[in-house]
């Protein structure tokens, strides 16, 4: 929206630039009730310098109120960038701020072929040169497809980790992002670090160790860390630029991304709406990098001709055909130098012919001037890029001759003469690849040089190169192929070899969701699901769609819930899939993924399908797998109010598991079981009779949570010690539980937890007297799990709705939210509230008047449901409304016998409550008896 806002905001972004102070300006004055006035005089100086002498000065003159952190001494301008002199000037000044611990964020922006990558170099060549300011540079890739997660940002670690004096990156990583090391793993392999044993990464986690080890680095050295092309960028590396951008703790960094435009409008990529975001709250800066002028192609051709003789006529020709543009520009003088029509004479470059004449047989676009180009090389150099262009980017010259079949020899040579010559490509350095051989890299100097020699390759051949070069890539890196899954699923799908393209997808997701990028693992494992519709029915391709599958499963549950149909869909085709192949190690995990899905949807289900579990983990010997088995036999058993079995299994899970062996099953299967089995064993404990076990269980698990980090775990042990405390009506240790629960599930995008601590913590607020508010929240929180497809829990917030509901005088509307509970408890069979959902169903019986008769009758089977499922909390409870009933009926006799049933329970000296209460219901009816009657 165009307003005076914007005009401020200009105004002061001018004023930042130039050093001016809107009190005392030097260059614009603020005029009153009607605008701005530049103030400054104005004179005409030579060159081009004259553009960027006031930001120069604001660069060149440090302040005295600057810090000792240090200041940016600029080297001499580097050659080749005429024309950017006011941009390389403003990128100096954020590297000013940055180095006085001012985060900064920069986007440059532009279009292709417009100078970016010159510009940014020219600023990396300068912050570099005796300033001791640490460098990093990664590169985003065109993968044709869902990225691979944190691409960029692992190029950049991984050429620090290989430079010298490495050792301080890798001892930093080592010790604030242990995660990102393990995604590392030739660095540890080569002794360079040592593979970490954290427990519970999350996505969330991954971003603030990166956050932590980046500003653990500028605490040594300033950091400039650049990121090319995201344009191209997976979701997660623009997660982390964010990250790092909202990030309040200070840090000597200054990170660069550059990105074309109109690539981002059109695909419509996420990168748009995050720097708009940032932009909004003053979070990055954006450099747009402008066409050339004319002024500025002149200086170009009086550096690159030294003393040459040209016409002025012939900058504006070249200005003119190129509108300015860099690449196109250099394109159109080499052409010119090629087609003889610039030579040197005398030692002084010179026009062969009049401008008018060269303006003709100048072509009219950057394509097909690079077309003449290549039409220049020899048909062997031609065919050496054809082939890089297939490989990549950049490019190792082994997976050029790779696709060609030649010596790697013969294809180093070819490349070195065309570096060497600057002519389409560069050098890009050296390594050694994972089986041993070295091999020179190299990278096109553009990606429209990429594009023009990808072009150039006919369909079969072009799928006859990508093949070779996938296969290649299979050979060198072999059991480390997973590294560049994302890549070699490209070149076999560019290849026709969809079986291994749909492998390396798999590996891909299976990746992606190991570094918590569920966007791009769902994705990825989507591409594979398409491809293995190419390829023919077989137990083979089954096999394939089954890794898939499993691949999808928990980004699924992490991005849609337990209760989606896409996980029903994703887990029930994994099952078919298993039962298909007989495949007994692979069926363990679907199984799994089943139970808990159905162990929010159906109860019954859910231990139908973990019958099966346990048999599978019996047959596995394995001892992490039965811990998964005993948990969801123990969560199901528990669900269906068989109290005693699942405390039996609970505990048999907990005395497996150890907590050094069994830390990573927290990223497998989402939670860490030893705190899950905890949550479940302390409620199994509180329905049997042990609640101060339950609470040391409860106590422990909170412990375990907090220790490790995993705001997935964690929020479960909050929540799990926050419904105990419902039990044991602790309204404001509830209260307080549920609103950490709800900060967590907020902030992390825990839906399940979010309705789950919703209901608790309206129930907290109804015991403290503010009923209508409390309702109003248990009504929200059980919208939000409906909405989720989840029924788990829901019959035990419709009987907490309907206790409220019974506290403001509206029994009908809780006998209605009983009827919708009871509805719930037929179809999903989860029966662990059904005693209490009997007794609240009594009380607001009696109190609507449908007679005393009927609600005896209803208290009775709750005392009942009690009795079998051995729920002595649920039994003592159902005993103390039957009591009340017979002393409101004058029957003090049953009302003491009642209490008596239950007396050796409660006089145990368990302090909560239900059982002062009952206690104090005990000494009313024994004063109310006849004296025949003994007292206990």
């Amino acid at each position: 929206y165009v307003g005076d806002a914007v005009l401020k905001d200009s105004i002061r972004q001018i004023r930042e630039a130039l050093g001016d102070d809107a009190r005392s300006p030097r260059f614009i004055e603020t005029v009153h009730r009607r605008g701005y006035r530049f103030i400054a005089q104005v004179t005409k100086e030579e060159g081009r310098r004259a553009e960027v002498s006031s930001i120069q000065e604001r660069v060149d003159e440090p302040p005295a109120s600057r810090s000792s952190l240090g200041n940016f001494t600029p080297s001499p301008t580097p050659a080749g960038i005429q024309g950017r002199e006011a941009a390389l000037a403003q990128m100096r000044l954020w590297l000013q701020k940055a180095l006085q611990a001012e985060k900064q964020v920069v986007f440059v922006t532009g279009e292709p072929g417009i100078g970016k990558t010159t510009l940014v170099e020219a600023f990396l060549e300068q912050a570099a040169a005796g300033q001791q300011v640490l460098t990093a540079r990664g590169q985003c890739l065109q993968q044709y497809g869902a990225g691979e997660p944190y691409l960029p940002v692992l190029d950049a670690l991984s050429r620090l980790c290989r430079e010298a004096g490495s050792e301080q990156v890798i001892e930093t990583l080592r010790k604030h992002a242990p995660t990102w090391l393990e995604q590392m793993p030739w660095i540890i392999a080569s002794g360079g670090g040592e593979k970490s044993q954290q427990q519970g990464a999350t996505r969330e986690r991954m971003l603030r160790e990166m956050a932590e080890a980046v500003e653990a680095l500028t605490r040594e050295r300033p950091l400039v860390l650049l990121m090319e092309d995201l344009h191209w960028s997976d979701y997660s590396t623009l997660d982390l630029i964010s990250y790092l951008a909202r990030r309040r703790e200070a840090a000597r960094l200054m990170v660069i991304g550059t990105y074309r435009p109109v690539e981002v409008i059109l695909s419509e990529h996420p990168l748009k709406s995050v720097k708009q975001e940032l932009q909004s709250h003053r979070l990055c800066k954006e450099l747009a990098v402008e066409f050339l002028t004319e002024g500025a192609i002149a200086e170009y051709l009086a550096v690159r001709f030294a003393g040459h003789r040209f016409p002025a006529e012939l900058a504006r020709m070249i200005h003119e055909r190129t509108y300015g543009s860099p690449l196109f520009m250099v394109n159109v003088v080499d052409y010119l130098i090629a087609q003889g029509l610039i030579e040197q004479s005398d030692g002084r470059w010179g026009l062969k012919v009049a401008v008018e004449q060269i303006a003709v047989g100048v072509p009219e676009g950057a394509k097909q001037v690079i077309e003449k180009q290549i039409d220049r090389l020899s048909r062997e150099q031609q065919r050496v890029l054809e082939a890089a262009s297939i490989a990549g980017l950049e490019f190792p010259a082994v997976a050029v001759a790779a696709g060609l079949q030649q010596d790697v020899i013969e294809i180093e040579d070819h490349c070195e003469e065309l570096a060497r010559r600057q002519q389409f490509i560069r050098k890009a350095g050296a390594g050694e690849l994972p089986d041993g051989t070295m091999s020179a890299r190299y990278s096109f100097m553009h990606a429209l040089y990429q594009n023009a020699m990808y072009d150039r390759v006919t369909a079969t051949r072009r799928a006859q190169l990508h093949l070779r070069i996938g296969e290649k890539g299979e050979e060198v890196y072999r059991e480390r192929a997973g590294e560049i899954a994302v890549e070699l699923a490209m070149h076999f799908e560019k290849g026709r070899e969809y079986k291994r393209a749909v492998k390396y997808l798999g590996q891909a997701a299976e990746t992606a969701a190991r570094r918590f990028a569920y966007q791009e693992a769902l994705e990825l494992s989507r591409q594979g699901l398409e491809l293995i519709e190419k390829l023919p029915r077989a137990s083979e391709r089954d096999q394939q769609e089954l890794m898939l599958q499993i691949a999808r499963g928990v980004p699924l549950i992490m991005t849609y819930g337990y209760g989606s149909p896409e996980v029903e869909r994703c887990y029930g085709r994994a099952l078919e899939l298993c039962q298909q192949l007989g495949e007994r190690l692979k069926l363990f995990p679907e199984l799994w993924g089943l139970t808990r899905f159905y162990q929010v949807r159906s109860a019954a289900t859910a231990a139908q399908v973990t019958e099966q579990l346990i048999g599978l983990a019996a047959r596995e010997q394995d001892a992490a797998v039965m811990i998964q088995a005993r948990y969801s036999m123990g969560a199901s058993k528990l669900y269906l109010g068989e109290l005693a079995e699942a405390r039996e299994h609970l505990e048999q899970g907990l005395a497996l598991y150890d907590p050094q062996k069994h830390y990573s099953q927290a990223i497998l299967y989402v939670h860490d079981p030893g705190v899950m089995l905890r949550g479940r064993l302390s409620y199994a404990l509180w329905y049997l009779g042990y609640p101060e076990q339950a609470v040391e269980r409860c106590g422990e698990l909170v412990a375990m949570a907090e220790q490790m980090s995993y705001p997935f775990t964690l929020a479960f042990a909050l929540c799990t010690t926050a419904l105990l405390g419902q039990f044991r009506r602790e309204s404001r240790q509830v209260k307080e539980l549920a609103e950490r629960v709800i900060d967590l599930s907020v902030e992390y995008g825990f839906q399940y937890n979010l309705g789950m601590s919703e209901i608790l913590r309206g129930w907290a607020l109804a015991e403290e007297g503010e009923i209508e508010e409390g309702a109003m929240q248990i009504r929200h929180g059980l919208d939000r799990l409906k909405g989720l497809g989840a029924e788990m829990f829901r019959p035990h917030g419709l009987c907490l709705l309907a206790d409220v509901c019974g506290r403001m005088g509206r029994a009908s509307d809780g006998l209605a939210a009983l009827a919708e509970a009871a509805g719930v408890v037929r179809r999903t069979g989860e029966a662990y509230y059904e005693a209490e959902l009997y007794r609240i169903k009594g009380e607001l019986l009696l109190q609507s008047g449908a007679g005393d008769q009927q609600a005896e009758a209803v208290l009775f089977e709750a005392l009942n449901i009690a009795r079998k499922q051995k729920a002595k909390a649920w039994e003592l409870r159902a005993a103390m409304s039957l009591a009340r009933l017979y002393l409101g009926q004058g029957e003090r006799r049953k009302a003491n016998q009642i209490l008596s049933d239950v007396y050796e329970w409660f006089t145990q000296g368990f302090d909560t409550a239900d059982m002062k209460e009952a206690r104090a219901l005990l000494d009313e009816t024994l004063l109310a008896v006849n004296e025949g009657m003994s007292a206990p």
